[in-house]
């Protein structure tokens, strides 16, 4: 299977108030790196038929803050294509984020989400048999 210029996988993620490590219920920038992993898993999964892996990030900018109670939507897509070797675009937007203020439980969604991570990667896979 050859992969494809613009193959894109989206994965939501709820963050629970157990991952908030700083006041002001932030969440430290390396669970999005994780996020981000997984997602780059099941891209290499559908364009190669193989989990392969992550070799190195190339740029990473943290453009807003990560909560506890936040929805966020990863998205991966493949920018470049090598022989063994994919160029990965990442993007993680808080698509819900808690709101205290209204009540212990409230929330709303926002429009337009907000852009928290955005990322280069480069991800390996095995030789095509």
């Amino acid at each position: 299977m050859s992969p494809e210029v613009g193959t894109r996988v989206v994965h939501r993620r709820y963050v629970p108030h157990g991952h908030a490590h700083y006041g002001g219920s932030l969440v430290d920038g390396a669970y999005v790196l994780g996020l981000f992993g997984d997602a780059a898993t099941e891209l290499c999964i559908r364009t190669d038929g193989d989990e392969g892996l992550f070799a190195a990030y190339t740029g990473v900018e943290f453009r807003a803050p990560v909560r506890a109670g936040d929805v966020l939507e990863v998205t991966a897509t493949v920018e470049r294509v090598g022989r063994r070797s994919r160029g990965v675009e990442f993007v993680a937007t808080v698509v819900c984020r808690a709101d205290p203020e209204r009540g212990e439980s409230a929330a709303q969604v926002l429009d337009p989400p907000l852009v928290a991570v955005v990322a280069q990667g480069t991800v390996v896979v095995p030789e095509p048999s």
